[in-house]
């Protein structure tokens, strides 16, 4: 197997739209459209309460798993290669806690390992385990680098995450093209300087 194998698969492996969904999250839907102003029982709409049950459960997905245990499996023999391991522009989405509106955007997610590594598909499965979550994206990036940094045990970790909020862009004070940069610096990145800007620079954020 390599180093980056890709031999787990997600849990929940049934898939989304073969969910039955509640008959009481469906009418919660319908409540939903009926208070935004449309009619639930029109042609367009009628199935709509059971596609929207069933993209809520995919989008949180999240909650079905524990993103550390893509990190439980590692690797000792790396060649003697102590330098920065980095995984760049890894695209997610997310939606926000507040108004359970769209959170689009990357992550660079780095680490310095210290005598094992992690395949690197499992940096992107954390990243994605937290995100399929409602969140803020301060937790989100602390919540990846506090994974990382407890389960690989490494001598530093950085993340850093852009990504834009339709909370913001599409209602509210509505300024679409702004973005969001949050970053999290543990062991080496955060305590040496020169370590930190070499990270960064990786990250094309020097």
């Amino acid at each position: 197997m390599s180093i980056s194998g890709e031999d787990d698969q997600t849990p929940n492996a049934t898939l989304p739209d073969k969910l039955p969904v509640p008959e009481h999250v469906q009418d919660a839907i319908r409540t939903l459209i009926r208070w935004a102003g449309d009619d639930p029982d029109r042609e367009g709409l009628l199935d709509t309460p059971s596609r929207v049950g069933r993209a809520w459960r995919e989008y949180c997905q999240g909650y079905d798993e524990d993103p550390s245990l893509h990190l439980s499996r590692t690797f000792e023999e790396v060649g003697g290669y102590d330098e920065i391991v980095l995984l760049k522009q890894i695209p997610f989405h997310s939606h926000c806690e507040h108004h359970m509106a769209p959170i689009i955007g990357h992550a660079h997610i780095a680490y310095l390992p210290h005598n094992r590594v992690v395949g690197i598909s499992k940096l992107a499965r954390v990243l994605h385990g937290f995100a399929r979550r409602l969140q803020i994206q301060e937790r989100l990036t602390a919540e990846i680098a506090d994974c990382i940094w407890t389960h690989l045990e490494p001598a530093g970790v950085a993340v850093v995450i852009q990504a834009t909020h339709a909370c913001m862009t599409a209602r509210g004070v509505r300024t679409p093209g702004v973005g969001m940069t949050t970053s999290r610096m543990m062991g080496v990145f955060r305590d040496d300087e020169r370590s930190r800007k070499e990270v960064l620079s990786l990250m094309g954020l020097g």
